[in-house]
């Protein structure tokens, strides 16, 4: 658009021509200038943050008290479970040690047959004490 067709003034021929328009200020005169430093207050204060925090650390522990008491249900439950089942376990390594020690003894039969004086199954260090296996193998060399 040009000044002409703004100003309606169609046929100007130079700027000097155009009538002389002023801006000025509105009717009743601009607002005040805000020249105070007055921040907004937004967002909470510190004692709701902390008071925030504090609930949620708070109701946090009591969580983890929660998950302890019902932990250490689950392990004594366990506990005693295999305390239950721990004679029958028992008896049944009872049973296959004294399958392998008779098949130990019979190994051990055949194999000192020629010697006098053997006694079979009788403990060489003779300290009066007999002892199982430690390792639930009676001797890993003989199968």
């Amino acid at each position: 658009m040009t000044e002409a067709v703004v100003r309606n003034k169609p046929g100007m021929a130079s700027v000097k021509d155009m009538p002389l328009l002023q801006d000025g200020p509105p009717p009743g005169g601009f607002p005040p200038v805000r020249f105070a430093r007055r921040i907004p207050n937004t967002g909470p204060s510190a004692m709701a943050i902390f008071l925030a925090a504090f609930g949620a650390f708070s109701w946090g522990m009591y969580q983890v008290g929660i998950g302890n008491k019902k932990r250490r249900a689950l392990k004594e439950e366990k506990y005693a479970a295999r305390k239950a089942i721990l004679p029958m376990l028992q008896a049944e390594e009872d049973e296959r040690f004294v399958k392998e020690w008779k098949k130990y003894l019979e190994e051990e039969a055949k194999i000192m047959q020629n010697v006098p004086g053997w006694k079979v199954g009788e403990n060489v260090y003779h300290s009066g004490k007999w002892m199982p296996p430690a390792t639930g193998e009676l001797r890993p060399d003989v199968w």
